[in-house]
């Protein structure tokens, strides 16, 4: 449990913050230390005697909320083997919004696959102290920092689980669970059910599997009267080595991520769901791998969808489309909602046009682009706004069905996958697809090699905060 309070008088351990002009003001107060530590972004000087331990961390200058929580994360995360788990006092002159964001950082900093809270900023002894915010604060702080964690480490200890420890019985088991746990409303439909029911892009993709099916709905109910309505809809395929249109080999591990739309709906669910926030959420997660068998869909294939619209097959490794336009048809057609968000891990395209610094997305809203935009530059997991021109649904139009699963061109992907996506939407006025390939999965501090770096729960939390 996390605990934060006000001001205490002496502490063992004190954290001290410092910007690199209010450093030029008050180094004379800190004698010894002046030569060593400039406030640089990042910059972390240790000062030890035989009563305490100061560590002095540097902000930069007129550093933004995301970078002090990033300054946070890199502190807790290079010097947990120095920290104690005693109380410890925090010295700045940030406000309440940029202290807020220093202490999620310091939290999401002991993140580590897999995760156990053995850093000192789990155990019982370690208590936070601020000068600069009140009782109350501190309490709502604590709250929202723990809830935060709980969501976003969830998401991404699911998506760092190797592929033979998260099988569709076992993530489904976990969000059962999690639904009992919250009070969520859980339903899944194995394969079998999700025939009858017409799911028929959705069973394509898992017909080649030697697992069961699970497409996986979970509402949460706000205690507002008349709160607004979120559809989520997370692409969750557990592995994907391509189907018969197989992936080469090289870096084939890395496709245990193939789940990172779904990781990051998880996160703001759990988070929603423990800051009870004033909304109501329905995900939809179709959760399969994308395997290799005598059974397996096949290009040329001809599927009919939940929408009844037909597609023609031409690559069986464009499955996250497919269960996809399902997801999305299957949450228009059965719920209303005021705003339909689609995730996925969905294109190579979206990574080599922007590597791993942002997301590409697409919506057909105006004002869904403004508050997406708002929340990815706050949080610092970032968007890129692309056409969804009518002119590109040419591209994927099919002589045997109403649409092929992919374009022929060599080009341009993100953009045809999206507009494809937009087919199944139903009319759907206020929607956006987000194209996270490049950017929920690759280099984190945590790890050597690349995992889960938690993009997109801090994003979906603030847009659900600030939608109304």
């Amino acid at each position: 449990m996390i605990k934060i309070y006000n001001k205490k008088e002496t502490t063992t351990q004190n954290i001290f913050l410092f910007s690199e002009d209010d450093w030029e003001q008050e180094k004379s107060n800190y004698p010894n230390t002046e030569h060593f530590f400039n406030g640089k972004k990042s910059e972390v000087f240790i000062k030890t005697d035989s009563n305490e331990i100061n560590f002095f961390i540097g902000i930069g200058r007129d550093s933004k909320g995301f970078e002090i929580q990033n300054v946070a994360n890199k502190f807790a995360n290079d010097y947990k083997k120095n920290l104690q788990a005693v109380a410890t006092s925090v010295h700045s002159k940030l406000g309440l919004d940029l202290t807020e964001e220093f202490v999620k950082g310091l939290f999401l900093g002991t993140y580590l696959y897999p995760f156990e809270r053995s850093h000192p900023f789990w155990q019982e002894n370690f208590e936070l102290y601020f000068e600069n915010i009140s009782d109350d604060e501190a309490k709502n702080l604590a709250l929202k920092t723990e809830a935060l964690c709980n969501g976003q480490f969830a998401g991404m200890e699911w998506l760092n689980k190797p592929a033979n420890y998260k099988k569709v019985d076992q993530i489904s088991e976990f969000l059962k669970s999690t639904s009992e746990k919250y009070g969520l409303k859980y339903k899944s439909l194995n394969r079998e059910e999700s025939i009858k029911e017409g799911l028929g892009a959705f069973v394509a993709v898992n017909q080649g599997s030697s697992q069961e099916a699970s497409f996986t709905i979970l509402e949460y109910k706000s205690e507002k009267e008349n709160a607004k309505t979120i559809g989520l809809v997370g692409k969750c395929v557990l592995f994907d080595t391509g189907g018969i249109s197989i992936k080469g080999s090289a870096n084939l591990h890395y496709m245990k991520s193939d789940m990172g739309g779904a990781s990051a709906v998880i996160g703001a669910l759990i988070t929603a769901s423990e800051l009870k926030l004033p909304v109501n959420i329905i995900a939809i997660l179709p959760i399969t791998d994308n395997a290799v068998s005598e059974k397996a869909y096949l290009p040329s294939d001809v599927i009919t969808a939940y929408s009844g619209k037909t597609i023609e097959v031409l690559d069986t490794d464009a499955e996250g489309r497919m269960t996809l336009a399902d997801g999305l048809s299957y949450l228009s057609k059965n719920y209303e909602t005021d705003v339909l968000i689609d995730l996925a891990t969905l294109t190579g395209s979206s990574v080599r046009m922007f590597g791993y610094t942002c997301g590409a997305y697409f919506s057909n809203n105006d004002d869904l682009k403004k508050s997406l935009e708002k929340s990815a530059d706050k949080t610092n997991q970032r968007l890129w706004n692309l056409p969804l021109w009518d002119v590109w649904k040419d591209d994927f139009t099919s002589d045997v069905a109403d649409f092929k699963n992919i374009s022929m061109k060599p080009f341009g992907d993100c953009i045809v996958a999206a507009k494809f996506l937009e087919q199944f939407i139903e009319g759907h006025q206020n929607w956006a697809h987000l194209d996270i390939a490049g950017v929920a999965f690759g280099n984190v501090g945590y790890a050597k090699d690349k995992a889960a770096t938690g993009y997109g729960v801090q994003l979906l939390l603030d847009f659900i905060e600030n939608y109304n």
